[in-house]
């Protein structure tokens, strides 16, 4: 026995993922959901299953099992705090959304708030399935989520796949201090609305080592929001990585300090995007997309301050300092760059170590500006367009 502790003891030096997952060091205990009723064979409700362990877990802290090989079927997970102590999600097993005849679920499925420290982690497998096939085709309905962050401070989820959303996989509102790292998230490309992930009202999230496969935005970045990265995604099925849309539906919209860097884009609608409507307030502003592998993207680099070109109105979230550098790779369209801003303008764009070229052999791309004022060195296409 004692030879046992001192090898535990040991390896926990070596490995603190292997501590973590041996629990040691860690206050509380193991909280199994097979402990308090769940059966896990994918059909049984384990809804109260998992309140009644969350219940004991946000108590004292410790680590909530979510066991591998097992799948849980809920119609509604709230995980609330404040809780005293530092908790540990070890998401191992699958979580099933009930058909929509059967949901109950409101807006999101697993809903997540007012929590500090939490660490949520996974085998690579274990996540959620939202069987979205059942909501897809309803085109009135209000299309529910997976996942819903809110209000939560130094979180932590990694090797996690959602799929099938019927909406958004993850939605991230009022945290601070986040990162998500491989992450895997996969709807068709044909599903309606289903963005990766969703970040408002949020500052210094950091996306990393994900790939992300849906109907929408792999990433987007709302009102809000600042210093948000996204570092080694790969986008694709999808809507690209976007700033916005800004000024839809909040009169003053911000985003700022966005750094999006080597990042892969395959067979996606748009690149790097910023997108805002007319009519709104605010800014778009410390925007840097950089070191982007393209692959048979059709609008590899898009500014659209009128993205709702139907809207004649007076008032524009502005655009400044928008910087997109080192991207190399093929386009899908005519267009590799287009930059169509408002009469007020986007100001100091910079376009650097461009390499665009179409995915038909010998086929010339265009570029098109319109009210953009910058600077561009080392473009193809050239971009003779900028005004200075």
């Amino acid at each position: 026995m004692q030879s046992f502790i001192i090898f535990v003891i040991v390896l926990g030096f070596i490995s603190p993922c292997l501590c973590t997952r041996l629990n040691v060091g860690t206050k509380g205990s193991n909280n199994s959901v097979m402990d308090n009723g769940a059966i896990g064979d994918g059909k049984s409700d384990d809804t109260q299953a998992f309140a009644t362990t969350w219940s004991n877990v946000c108590k004292t802290g410790g680590i909530l099992v979510i066991p591998e090989e097992k799948s849980f079927l809920v119609t509604k997970l709230h995980f609330s705090g404040p809780c005293p102590g530092k908790i540990h999600i070890q998401f191992d097993g699958q979580i099933v959304a009930p058909p929509k005849e059967t949901w109950k679920s409101g807006e999101s499925l697993i809903s997540i708030e007012n929590l500090k420290g939490l660490t949520i982690d996974g085998n690579g497998q274990g996540g959620a399935d939202g069987d979205g096939s059942t909501w897809w085709q309803c085109n009135g309905c209000q299309r529910p989520g997976i996942f819903h962050f809110h209000n939560c401070q130094d979180l932590s989820v990694s090797n996690i796949k959602i799929t099938n959303s019927p909406r958004n996989h993850i939605s991230i509102n009022k945290c601070s201090g986040a990162t998500f790292s491989h992450i895997f998230i996969d709807s068709p490309q044909t599903s309606p609305n289903t963005d990766g992930i969703d970040i408002s009202f949020s500052s210094n999230i950091l996306i990393e080592d994900s790939n992300i496969k849906s109907g929408d935005d792999c990433i987007a970045i709302n009102g809000g929001s600042s210093i948000i990265n996204a570092t080694r995604v790969t986008c694709g099925p999808g809507h690209g990585i976007s700033v916005g849309s800004l000024g839809k539906v909040r009169a003053d919209d911000q985003v700022s300090d966005v750094y999006v860097r080597n990042c892969t884009f395959i067979g996606t609608s748009n690149g790097g995007r910023i997108k805002t409507t007319p009519g709104g307030s605010g800014y778009a502003k410390r925007i840097t997309f950089e070191d982007i592998i393209l692959d048979n993207v059709k609008n590899p680099i898009i500014i659209d301050q009128r993205y709702n070109k139907y809207l004649e109105l007076d008032t524009d979230v502005s655009i400044s300092d928008v910087t997109y550098r080192g991207f190399d790779g093929t386009c899908e369209g005519n267009t590799a760059i287009d930059l169509d801003c408002s009469p007020d303008g986007c100001h100091n764009i910079i376009l650097d170590q461009i390499n665009i070229e179409s995915n038909q052999p010998g086929k010339k791309l265009s570029v098109i500006c319109n009210n953009a004022y910058g600077t561009a060195t080392n473009t193809n296409p050239t971009v003779s367009c900028l005004l200075s």
